[in-house]
């Protein structure tokens, strides 16, 4: 898996995860809109630690400037 994230990218996607579960912690989203909101954090969570996301390679998207 080649990089293709960059540093503002993974830092926006582990802001958003984190205010995700937040949300779902303090009752503020429930139900079946909580679990998406949960696995979306997670996926975005991972994506951001390991720098690479399976999307961007399907649209050729690279945000990473070691490119």
């Amino acid at each position: 898996m080649k990089k293709n994230m960059g540093s503002a990218d993974r830092a926006v996607r582990l802001l958003v995860a984190a205010v995700l579960v937040v949300l779902y912690f303090s009752g503020t989203i429930t139900g079946t809109l909580g679990i998406v909101g949960l696995v979306v954090a997670a996926v975005f969570a991972v994506t951001s630690l390991v720098s690479f996301c399976p999307l961007y390679t399907l649209i050729g998207l690279n945000t990473c400037s070691r490119a």
